[in-house]
């Protein structure tokens, strides 16, 4: 999929004025954390003897990609804009050292051409170690790692410098059962700037949709 970035009319665009008060005057990110039911989708990927972190990529990518505000970033230039899809960027851990690298794969939205093509990039980048194992990471992407480790109950970060990134930063933990549902801790870092809590739910409940509706894409 050919990666296109179209600009923000600035004179039309609604969030103008909240894009310059939490972008310029008060510097603001936040995090949400939430469980996401995934009982269907462990049970599915299960039966058809697939692997579930390229599988709950997916559902994160997906539902990424239908909300525009989390496509948003600034060109060359430093003007905003929206991409028409982001692509994945994702960790691989190296049980041998215990460090971890930076994968990117390219976005497909039918489920097939993805899952293949995270399980190709895997495997090739598998033992490359250091930050970035796969250079060439396209402008449109979107951060996410995963904490297999831990069910954690939140989840927040900072950093002493500042950052231009507009894409949200997603990580989830080790997932569980309670109440006989299978739940997965899922915390999303956002910039104020272009998404309010409303947009965050919403790219969190559509995460938890389509994890439900497994059966109209797997």
């Amino acid at each position: 999929m050919q990666a296109v970035f179209t600009l923000v009319n600035q004179e039309t665009w609604v969030r103008k004025l909240y894009f310059d008060y939490y972008y310029q005057t008060i510097k603001c990110k936040y995090n949400i954390n939430s469980n996401i039911d995934i009982s269907h989708l462990v049970k599915e990927t299960k039966a058809k003897g697939l692997k579930f972190y390229p599988s709950f990529l997916y559902v994160i990518m997906k539902a990424v990609n239908q909300n525009q505000e989390f496509r948003m970033s600034f060109d060359e230039q430093g003007t905003l804009g929206t991409w028409n899809h982001v692509v994945p960027s994702y960790t691989i851990f190296h049980e041998d050292d215990k460090t971890f690298s930076d994968v990117w794969s390219e976005y497909h939205d039918k489920f097939s051409d993805f899952y293949q093509t995270i399980q190709n990039d895997i495997e090739t980048y598998k033992d490359v170690k250091g930050i970035k194992a796969r250079n060439g990471r396209p402008a449109n992407f979107c951060p996410i790692s995963a904490l297999p480790w831990l069910s954690f109950t939140g989840f927040n970060q900072d950093t002493y410098a500042e950052s231009a990134l507009l894409f949200p930063i997603i990580r989830f933990g080790k997932y569980f059962t309670e109440n006989g549902k299978t739940l997965i801790p899922l915390s999303v870092f956002v910039n104020h700037a272009i998404a309010d809590g409303y947009h965050t739910c919403k790219l969190m409940n559509d995460i938890q949709d389509i994890s439900n509706d497994i059966k109209d894409w797997i």
